[in-house]
């Protein structure tokens, strides 16, 4: 199975993120989508936005997502820091299991790399669910 990336959104105007809100502004476009996205938010030192990629499109309710596909943009960005983030088409915020899963993989895999998972946003009609704001994902000490 070959993944391609879907798209890729780059800003002139640095803009800086600093809480789960300024990052729903920055991915609200995708929030009214009819079948699930799997975004990357590419942050630099100063948490400005390097790029926005969408990784992969799923379905209404389901998207594959592997950390490699995650973390091979952020690499190439020279990324201190990654932001990521799925579409509920439901407008449903709550996280699954899998969601659960899934960001457990990708910090792990952030740890790793070196690239830390600052949060992952659940994203819909209805608004946004954090989960660094819910306790489900604890946020990143700084060095």
């Amino acid at each position: 199975m070959k993944y391609d990336l879907i798209s890729v959104r780059s800003s002139r105007t640095p803009y800086r993120v600093s809480s789960p809100a300024d990052i729903f502004k920055v991915l609200k476009r995708y929030s009214n989508a009819k079948a699930e996205r799997f975004l990357v938010i590419s942050l630099d030192g100063a948490h400005n936005v390097i790029r926005v990629r969408i990784v992969t499109v799923g379905l209404v309710n389901r998207c594959l997502v592997h950390p490699r596909e995650v973390y091979i943009g952020a690499i190439k960005d020279n990324a201190t820091a990654i932001v990521v983030s799925h579409n509920h088409p439901s407008g449903c915020n709550s996280a699954s299991p899998e969601d659960m899963e899934l960001t457990t993989r990708l910090r792990d895999a952030g740890a790793l790399v070196g690239i830390p998972l600052l949060d992952h946003l659940i994203i819909s009609k209805t608004g946004y669910l954090s989960f660094v704001e819910q306790g489900l994902l604890a946020p990143v000490q700084p060095d």
